[in-house]
């Protein structure tokens, strides 16, 4: 009895060990799987190559949040717009009004002194804007351009559709609370009320406002420059961007040249950064830091040195790049064809771990439709039929499109 009692004992220790191992392997296999390659200290983020769209980071990335000054990337997109398209001109000349210049005298705000009755040029206004941040001169941009925040905010709302944003919340041009605009505030709105965008968002709008509006990062790319307040009196603007070449946080192997920074209560300390890496545009949105403006700095500095430390862009130009059995895909019901050879929609580029192939990606092809193994004919020659997934490691998956390389007509019933 004894001995039986002794096996049983055995047994169950070994049984405990065993479930002990086995749940650990489940932790660590999660933990694993969960696992990227960067972290920040942030409510939200999201970084994307500009040209391939290729996701680098992201958390909290479709969540709308305050973003607070970060607001005038796209302010300056539809100024910019506006310039191109000749209803404002860069020296043209902007009258301040007693309540834009009380903005601007607001200690609470960021601003570069501006006097009632004065003039100042678009040009002064937009620097002002975007390398110190000036609520009043945003206030003054917007109004001359639309005459009212609510038309302003329409002009706003329009641009984010351009660069493919939606659903979003827009109440002013400058990220402050409606209350704080006084007398150009929205009626009806509560005064608590702050825009509204996801990290993804503003990204997007990021990229559109570059890749359109090139002289974007000739006005962000500027470390100081002298703001005439009158002919006697001059202010020295010093860019807020501590991640600008030769700065304290500059990256290492790559050049900063935009992008925002903003900081409300609700929003907390918000950035917005680009730059080229490896010859690559990089955006990278971070919501409602941890910390202080430096370590702000600091975390998307860590963001960048390991990028380039890491990984490597790394150009794939057709399909068998990837892997020769992704080079054709079935076809239900072609004529004289049972498959369809496919080539990339375009050629792109991909960020991968330095020393790793593309074939070790482990690419899987996804076809568009019900079935996502197989196409139906007909298809047409350069018709979109699918993706590639690519399995990147520490980074999110990786989809590229790819397209019908020729025709496929339907088989006749007769």
């Amino acid at each position: 009895m004894k001995k039986v009692k002794s096996f049983f004992a055995k047994l169950l220790l070994i049984t405990a060990i065993i479930s002990i191992c086995l749940n650990g392997l489940g932790m660590f296999a999660k933990v694993h799987a969960d696992t990227t390659a960067f972290q920040m200290d942030a409510r939200a983020a999201y970084a994307i190559d500009a040209e391939s769209g290729q996701v680098l980071y992201q958390k909290n990335a479709t969540k709308r949040y305050p973003i607070a000054s970060v607001i005038k990337i796209l302010t300056l997109g539809v100024i910019l717009q506006d310039i191109r398209n000749h209803h404002l001109k860069w020296d043209q000349k902007i009258k301040i009004t007693p309540a834009v210049a009380k903005m601007a005298d607001d200690w609470h705000f960021s601003n570069v002194p501006l006097v009632n009755g004065e003039e100042y040029t678009v040009r002064q206004l937009v620097d002002s804007m975007m390398l110190v941040s000036a609520d009043g001169s945003t206030e003054a941009l917007a109004l001359a351009d639309a005459g009212s925040t609510a038309a302003f905010n329409k002009k706003m709302m329009a641009f984010a559709k351009k660069a493919g944003v939606t659903d979003i919340k827009i109440y002013n041009m400058i990220g402050l609370p409606n209350g704080d605009l006084g007398k150009h505030k929205l009626k009806g709105v509560d005064k608590d009320a702050e825009n509204l965008l996801s990290a993804k968002d503003v990204a997007l709008i990021s990229k559109y406002l570059v890749e359109t509006y090139p002289e974007t990062l000739d006005i962000t790319k500027q470390k100081f420059a002298n703001f005439d307040v009158t002919k006697d009196q001059q202010y020295l603007m010093t860019n807020v961007n501590a991640l600008l070449p030769q700065n304290g946080f500059a990256p290492k192997d790559g050049e900063i040249d935009g992008l925002k920074t903003g900081n409300t209560d609700r929003a907390g300390k918000c950035i917005v950064s680009t730059g080229t890496f490896a010859g690559r545009r990089i955006i990278l949105v971070a919501l409602h830091t941890k910390g202080e403006w430096n370590d702000q700095s600091k975390m998307q500095q860590d963001f960048y040195n390991k990028l380039i430390d890491e990984y490597q862009p790394v150009e794939i130009k057709k399909v068998s790049d990837l892997s020769a059995k992704l080079t054709s895909v079935k076809v239900k019901n072609g004529k004289n064809k049972n498959k369809a050879n496919i080539k990339l929609t375009k050629k792109t580029t991909v960020w991968l771990p330095k020393s790793m192939k593309l074939q070790a990606t482990k690419p899987t092809l996804r076809v568009q439709g019900d079935d996502q193994k197989q196409l139906t004919a007909p298809v047409k020659k350069n018709q979109q039929v699918g993706s590639i997934k690519l399995h990147i490691p520490g980074l999110p998956d990786f989809n590229i499109p790819v397209s019908a390389s020729r025709s496929v007509a339907e088989k006749s019933m007769f």
